[in-house]
Formats: structure tokens, C-alpha cells, sequence
């Protein structure tokens, strides 16, 4: 079986500490690939903070471009109904790609709402879900309670939403972006307003 990682998140915008968190995952949990599974709607998060879906995965898919690492960039749930939810995307996945073992990436911050997930009790039972440390969470207790596996990965303290604040601010923060990201930005002039 092919070990693939899925790193699912809306990506508004991908920055450096989700290709940082993909590295460690890959290098330390025995997997051949990564996935980045764009989301165009997360159920859990307001739509209308998001920057339009196409623009989303096309970052995604300049972050990739310039990494060595095997990454792809998986649209799967742009032909799926909206919202998503991450284990119908699951057993899509597992139905075209039965060769492919997936696990799933997740922060501690997620796992800690995971009980308002659809069907999160089947989500734990079938596949083995792999989460990194975020601050303000107790990794351990969340693994003890939900019997998930724990990805000893350091903490990367940069946030999406940390970059659209700075961006409203007019700063360009591109030590915190792959490259060719910040030009995309700049190019769409995406993140320039309040409500996005």
C-alpha cells in the first residue's frame, strides 16, 4: 500500500508552516506522499472569509511547484457537494485510489472539535489520524481521549488568518509565504479588505 498523507484546510492563504508541518509528517511518519486537500468550504468556517476556491488551490499549487518534497495539490472535493465534510472526501478517496493507504492530518486544535464533524466516530475507527501540537491545546489528553496518533512535530506559530491581518495592515509578509505566493497575492489583491 502507498502511505499518503492528507493535509486538508481551506489554504487562505498556504504558508510556510503547512509546508513545515507536511515536511516533519512525511520524514518522520513513513509516508511516501502528502496531499493537500483544498477545501472550498469548511463546514466549521464563515465562506464569506474566504478567498475565492480557485484562487485558494492555485497558491496551493504554487507552493507545491517549488518544493522538492512529494506534494500534490488534490481539488477532490471541488467535484464534491458543498459543504465538505472530511470523511465523505475519505471514502471518495479510498473508492479511486485503492492502492493508496490515507491518513490524516490534523491539528490538535481540530481534534479538539472533532465531536461536531460528521460521522467522527467512524472517522476515528477507520483511519489512523495523525496530530501535530497547537499552542493552547493539550496534545496528550486529546490523543488518550480520541486513541489518535500523535506527530511529535515543533510548533509552528503562523496562522493564516495572521497573515490576512497583516495584509489588511499593509504589510507583506513574505518570509511567512512559499515563493511565488506573496506576487500571487499582490497580483488577485486578495487579502486587502476586512472581511476576508
Amino acid at each position: 500500500m502507498n502511505r499518503v498523507g492528507l493535509l486538508f484546510g481551506s489554504f487562505n492563504p498556504i504558508h510556510n508552516g503547512h509546508l513545515a508541518i507536511a515536511s516533519y509528517v512525511l520524514t518522520h511518519e513513513n509516508l511516501q506522499e502528502i496531499w493537500f486537500v483544498v477545501s472550498p468550504h469548511n463546514p466549521l468556517k464563515e465562506s464569506s472569509q474566504l478567498a475565492p476556491e480557485h484562487h485558494r488551490l492555485r497558491m496551493v499549487e504554487i507552493a507545491l511547484e517549488n518544493s522538492e518534497m512529494p506534494f500534490w495539490a488534490c481539488r477532490v472535493e471541488f467535484e464534491m457537494p458543498r459543504p465538505s465534510f472530511t470523511i465523505e472526501t475519505l471514502q471518495l478517496l479510498s473508492l479511486k485510489y485503492p492502492a493508496n493507504q490515507f491518513y490524516p492530518i490534523i491539528g490538535a486544535d481540530s481534534l479538539a472539535s472533532i465531536e461536531k464533524w460528521k460521522d467522527y466516530t467512524q472517522l476515528l475507527e477507520k483511519y489512523c489520524l495523525l496530530v501535530y501540537p497547537r499552542e493552547g491545546y493539550n496534545l496528550y489528553e486529546l490523543v488518550i481521549k480520541y486513541g489518535v496518533h500523535p506527530v511529535n512535530a515543533p510548533l509552528f506559530n503562523v496562522s493564516s488568518t495572521s497573515i490576512r491581518s497583516r495584509f489588511i495592515n499593509g504589510e507583506r509578509p513574505e518570509q511567512l509565504l512559499p515563493k511565488g505566493v506573496l506576487d500571487y497575492i499582490l497580483s488577485f489583491n486578495l487579502y486587502n479588505s476586512p472581511t476576508q
